[in-house]
């Protein structure tokens, strides 16, 4: 039996072989690697050919589990039937792993925040999302689509958009683009700076993103009277900042 996709799940099923493999190929760790929303197993077949590859995989949709188990039993315990955005990641492994998946587009921000809570162990991401949300992603400062989330995750990974995807690459076709971007770990092991400060600083600023970060952050100014004289930036606006400037910003706020 096929397998339904559920428009409640934003499931739109990837059927172009070349592309799988083109995602599959992108991966550039080895050992273990978590497959997030494997539907009917596109990419889990390609996974399960490489010699390297520690596979688990995690699905929230019943009938797609009940089909992997069919197709490819060599998942055996290592399919998850749960949901990603619930699951402590910490006891997949024992330590490091990679992430690689068709993310549902009306999750994947939510997916991101969930791998930023654990990026410790996560030295790469190989994902399709929607090409727009790929494009801010990988956005540098002073572009128009960069945005909170592009901050937060180029805190920590670089960024590298691969390649678009058309719609007739699914059943059924959605009605946006998708690409491909593959996120491989930094160098940097500390922002030097109260981390939850910094997230409040970049979602504020970004969240007001027309006016000057001192006009957003009137409310954070308030409640630290003894501020030094001069604050950097506070007459720029969010997209003008780096990741390296949100940083400075936060410590001289601190």
């Amino acid at each position: 039996m096929p397998v339904r996709p559920k428009k409640a799940l934003g499931q739109h099923f990837l059927a172009d072989q070349g592309v799988a493999r083109a995602i599959v190929d992108t991966l550039q760790a080895k050992g273990p690697v978590l497959e997030v929303g494997p539907g009917t197993g596109v990419l889990t077949q390609y996974l399960l050919q490489r010699p390297d590859t520690e596979l688990k995989v995690v699905e929230v949709d019943s009938e797609s589990v009940a089909y992997l188990l069919e197709h490819y039993p060599a998942l055996g315990p290592g399919l998850y039937e749960a949901d990603f955005l619930r699951m402590d990641l910490t006891k997949l492994f024992q330590g490091g792993f990679a992430i690689i998946g068709n993310f549902p587009y009306n999750i994947s921000s939510q997916i991101f925040f969930k791998i930023l809570d654990v990026r410790e162990r996560v030295p790469e991401v190989v994902c399709m999302i929607q090409k727009e949300v790929a494009e801010r992603l990988a956005a540098p400062p002073g572009s128009k689509t960069y945005g909170i989330l592009s901050v937060l995750l180029q805190a920590w990974y670089d960024i590298e958009y691969r390649f678009a995807v058309g719609e007739g690459a699914f059943v059924p076709p959605p009605k946006v683009k998708s690409a491909v971007i593959r996120l491989t770990r930094g160098s940097r092991e500390s922002l030097g700076c109260d981390e939850t400060l910094f997230r409040r600083v970049v979602k504020t600023t970004f969240g007001q993103r027309r006016k000057t970060i001192r006009n957003s952050l009137k409310s954070i100014l308030a409640e630290r009277p003894s501020l030094p004289a001069f604050i950097p930036f506070l007459d720029a606006r969010p997209e003008q900042l780096s990741v390296d400037d949100f940083i400075e910003l936060t410590k001289s706020l601190e």
